[in-house]
């Protein structure tokens, strides 16, 4: 569980990544696509220790459940320390995404920046598009 201090506004802050996801009851029967992005997910070369920076995007079709984005944000933050290949990383949080989720459909796809003059994309996938 993440550790929690108090604000001062007597609110809990989040001051440690978690790595577990949360959901919520889908709001309609319908179907719709979510779509999350961020600039900011960091992993470590599992080769040489150096960070890799992505820019990761996550879209899904809800069935009865939806992916918490601030739980997302957290599970997403514990990765800055492991040691992971893009592929496996990248497919890891698919793996636990729909896991959490059990969408209809899901996409993460993993942007890495440039090193070494080469840039990586991972796009894994699950499930069928409505």
């Amino acid at each position: 569980m993440a550790q929690r201090k108090r604000s001062s506004s007597s609110t809990y802050v989040v001051t440690r990544p978690v790595s577990h996801l949360e959901t919520f009851p889908s709001p309609t029967k319908n179907v719709f696509t979510v779509e999350f992005t961020t600039e900011e997910f960091t992993c470590l070369c599992p080769l040489t220790g150096q960070p890799d920076f992505a820019h990761l995007t996550i879209r899904y079709q809800p069935k009865r459940r939806c992916l918490e984005s601030k739980a997302l944000k957290l599970y997403l933050w514990s990765y800055r320390d492991r040691g992971a290949f893009h592929e496996a990383v990248t497919n890891q949080i698919l793996d636990d995404c729909f896991k959490a989720a059990q969408p209809r459909w899901m996409r993460i796809e993993g942007d890495f920046l440039i090193r070494g003059g080469i840039r990586t994309v991972v796009i894994a996938e699950r499930g069928h598009k409505q």
